[in-house]
Order: C-alpha cells, then sequence, then structure tokens
C-alpha cells in the first residue's frame, strides 16, 4: 500500500499563514465534493468503509487525528497534525480516523459526488473485494 502524506503550499509571514491547493497540481484529481467533520464526541470514530472509485483528499485543518488505512494486506497508522499536509488516500482502502483531539476538524476533497454505490461498509465485503483485486 502506497501512503502519500504531502505537504503542501505555505506562505507563512509575521502575521499568519496560508495554505493553498490547486486541483489537478497539487492533487492528482478534480475535486467534485468537499466535506469536514468536527463537532466530534470524545472517543468518536469515524469512517470504516472503503471505496471502489473515489479518490480523497485528508486534510486536518485544527488539532489532530489518526487515520488507519488498510488495503486487505498491511495496515499502516497515519497522524493528521498539521494544518499544511494532506493524507492521499485512493480507492480500495479501508478507513479509519479516530484519536480525534478536542476542536479537532477534519477536511475531505473527494474526486465524486456523494454515490452510496460506491461504499464498502462492511469489512470482510471489503476483505473479498480487495482479494478479487489482486487476483
Amino acid at each position: 500500500m502506497e501512503i502519500i502524506k504531502q505537504r503542501f503550499n505555505t506562505k507563512r509571514t509575521s502575521s499568519g499563514s496560508l495554505t493553498f491547493l490547486e486541483g489537478k497540481r497539487d492533487i492528482p484529481f478534480e475535486v467534485r465534493r468537499i466535506y469536514y467533520i468536527y463537532d466530534l464526541a470524545q472517543g468518536a470514530h469515524r469512517g470504516f468503509h472503503a471505496h471502489k472509485a473515489l479518490h480523497q483528499y485528508l486534510i486536518c485543518v485544527h488539532g489532530n487525528c489518526e487515520i488507519l488505512l488498510d488495503d486487505g494486506t498491511q495496515r499502516e497508522t497515519v497522524l493528521l497534525n498539521n494544518p499544511g499536509e494532506g493524507l492521499y488516500v485512493g480507492p480500495g482502502v479501508w478507513r479509519e480516523m479516530y484519536a480525534f483531539s478536542p476542536g479537532a476538524v477534519l477536511l475531505v476533497l473527494a474526486s465524486e459526488f456523494y454515490d452510496e454505490d460506491d461504499y464498502i461498509r462492511d469489512y470482510d465485503r471489503f476483505l473479498n473485494y480487495a482479494r478479487a483485486k489482486v487476483h
């Protein structure tokens, strides 16, 4: 599984910082949907799914959180704690988001509009899907 954690363009001055992203330059896809997760209850876990075709960038714009990634053969946990960095998650990767700090905000840039048929929400079904992709 290839994990891509990318540092974005950031301009820092004495008055603050500005980070910017450009679709198809900094992100390898056209952004069709943007959403963010916030006001999380203590101990909240999110995700628990994979996508068949969707590409995403996850950016913790405030606070921090951990992302568990699983491609069916290997698992890796990535800490997001810098608003100037993002984590690319491609299709066929199970993701779980947890260990949100108080006040954390997780921004997600997605390559497609919402489509429930693109989700794999059952882990056993995901494992079967991942095995079938390998063969």
